[in-house]
């Protein structure tokens, strides 16, 4: 997985990371080069005692290692700009790929992963891509260079060189082999600690009105406990990998000086080709350290990509149709015929056989006990889910052949949970139609009946709404959200328990003035109260995922007794009849 996500996110980057190559090819083999100078300077200058040598060589010297800086700044900068690169594709691809999701997906994951995924996950990749940019590349070229100008320094010294990094390497891949699975845990319990203090934060005024405090809070230091000990882990043997690495590097230091005196002594060996010896070895153990970092970040790298991955390689159940339908003969109708909807891995399904007909000019309203269906028989129209079987219909056309654009284009749905974005009133209901007016825009809020608190707002239009519209109350929230829908003039209105958080006063006078106003589209709505849906047109009634009653007010309170349960559980006989 983690080879599929570099290959696919930096094949537009083949330019910057051929740079990069040849630039810490560059820089790599000037800094070979110095300690054999370095050599020279002391075997044929310093012994013998010729000042023009040392010099001279000295003058190379300094140009190769302005060579060498300008190489592996050059080659550092480039390859921060292809990580760089890299983390912003990854995290857009991402970002776009979930905006395809539907509902069902969006469950699977859910948003905490979802967040980490696009966030932390990612950046461990980039860094990655990061330190491979800066030392992978000019590590193995180190490597190589080091071992081919170490032997033509001594060949009689090599096998220190065979022996030392192999055990380097072998200590190295013993600590990462035990990393990986660590890492795997580690990034799951993150999730959990996002998604802890998410709900915490959503609901901390639920925490406080119930006293909740010390049991979040026990909560939250469980989740980050175990995060802690992860983490401890990890650091455990990240912290055993650099003194075994330093362990073995004195120690192969400490051989080269040993069996080197003994070859100087000889007189098959000089000083200057034993200094140069031993700064070759330490650059090749150099360079098996820092591909050491990589390979620290390379477990984790690896089970995030794997993360990655999968959000990428899930498809959404409400895919679009090969030959989308952008043109419809109807306009404003719902027709739902035999529509069943099962949740994944579910025994039973949320919504079985429900036909049912809204015409446009016409009210359809919804009721029944909570968890009987409603809010998922209206995500049915908008495709936030596809039904099981059976078809629902949009102006005439199935919705699964429906173009996608032309059916939330006439649809305005108001959910259940009312949600306002940062930013101004006016923002807000300009995502319902981006080129309203602000004359528009205040029509809307008249019929929605928030003019009144819009107009006390300092700024008006212009007033500010925290994120998630926590700077107003519920109610408001809940006018705000059918202003929205209201800018966009749809053709089928879905308001899906949108009055719930309205005075009952607020209420009559707000559906009063839909009424007036929206006479030729299809609206359904969703109610709790009895009140709130007792003049539409046609009311259903649900109970266990099914229609048990069909009609009006009137006929359902004498041939429904699920309705009529409803009805006296909230109305007297004597408001029962007047509504």
């Amino acid at each position: 997985m983690l080879f599929l996500t570099l290959r696919t996110f930096l094949r537009p980057y083949k330019g910057l990371l051929t740079a990069v190559l040849i630039l810490s090819l560059i820089g790599t083999m000037a800094a070979l080069y110095l300690p054999s100078l370095n050599a020279r300077i002391i075997d044929d200058g310093v012994t013998k005692g010729d000042t023009d040598l040392i010099w001279h060589v000295g003058g190379i010297m300094l140009a190769v290692s302005a060579v060498q800086a300008i190489g592996s700044m050059s080659a550092v900068y480039f390859g921060a700009k292809a990580a760089m690169a890299f983390g912003r594709d990854v995290r857009g691809s991402i970002f776009h790929h979930v905006m395809s999701f539907s509902s069902r997906e969006l469950n699977r994951f859910g948003a905490p992963s979802l967040i980490t995924r696009n966030t932390n996950d990612v950046q461990q990749v980039q860094m990655l891509v990061m330190m491979a940019c800066t030392m992978l590349l000019s590590a193995p070229i180190t490597m190589v260079g080091g071992i081919v100008m170490a032997i033509r320094e001594d060949a009689g010294l090599s096998w220190l060189v065979a022996v030392a990094v192999p055990l380097l390497a072998a200590a190295v891949a013993l600590i990462i082999s035990r990393m990986r699975p660590l890492f795997k845990i580690m990034q799951g319990r993150i999730d959990t600690v996002n998604r802890v203090l998410r709900e915490q934060i959503t609901g901390i005024r639920v925490v406080r009105a119930f006293v909740r405090e010390p049991y979040e809070t026990a909560r939250f230091a469980m989740a980050n406990a175990e995060v802690t000990e992860t983490a401890t882990s990890v650091g455990r043997l990240m912290a055993s990998m650099f003194p075994v690495v330093m362990f073995i590097l004195n120690l192969s230091s400490v051989a080269v000086l040993w069996f080197g005196a003994h070859r100087i002594e000889s007189g098959q060996m000089q000083i200057g080709s034993l200094t140069a010896f031993l700064t070759y070895m330490i650059q090749i153990l150099m360079s098996v350290m820092m591909a050491t970092f990589l390979l620290v970040l390379a477990p984790r790298a690896m089970v995030c990509a794997e993360r990655i991955q999968e959000v990428l390689q899930t498809e959404s159940s409400v895919s679009a149709s090969g030959s989308p339908i952008t043109t419809t003969a109807e306009h404003g109708t719902v027709e739902f015929g035999s529509a069943t909807f099962t949740y994944p891995g579910a025994d039973h399904p949320v919504l079985r056989n429900v036909s049912f007909t809204a015409q446009p000019g016409q009210t359809t309203a919804i009721i029944g006990s909570t968890g009987s269906g409603k809010t998922t028989l209206v995500s049915l129209i908008p495709r936030l889910f596809d039904a099981t079987s059976g078809s629902v219909r949009v102006d005439g056309v199935e919705v699964r052949d429906l173009d996608q654009e032309a059916l939330w284009s006439r649809i305005g749905l108001v959910p259940q949970k009312p949600y306002l974005f940062s930013g101004t009133v006016a923002s807000n209901l300009r995502h319902g139609n981006p080129e309203a007016t602000d004359e528009e825009l205040w029509d809307a809020l008249r019929i929605a009946q928030a003019a009144d608190f819009v107009e006390a707002m300092s700024g008006g239009l212009d007033a500010p709404i925290s994120q998630g519209g926590t700077n107003v109350s519920g109610g408001q929230r809940q006018r705000l959200s059918i202003a929205r829908a209201l800018v966009r003039k749809p053709e089928i209105y879905i308001f899906d328990d949108s009055f719930s958080a309205l005075d009952v006063a607020t209420d009559a006078r707000l559906r009063a003035a839909l009424k007036a106003e929206i006479t030729d589209a299809a609206v359904i709505i969703v109610g709790q109260r009895v009140a709130t849906i007792a003049d539409a047109d046609t009311i259903l009634v649900l109970e266990d995922g099914a229609i048990v009653g069909q009609g009006t007010h009137d006929e359902l309170l004498s041939t429904c007794l699920t309705y009529a349960e409803i009805v006296d559980s909230q109305l007297s006989a004597e408001e029962a009849a007047a509504a």
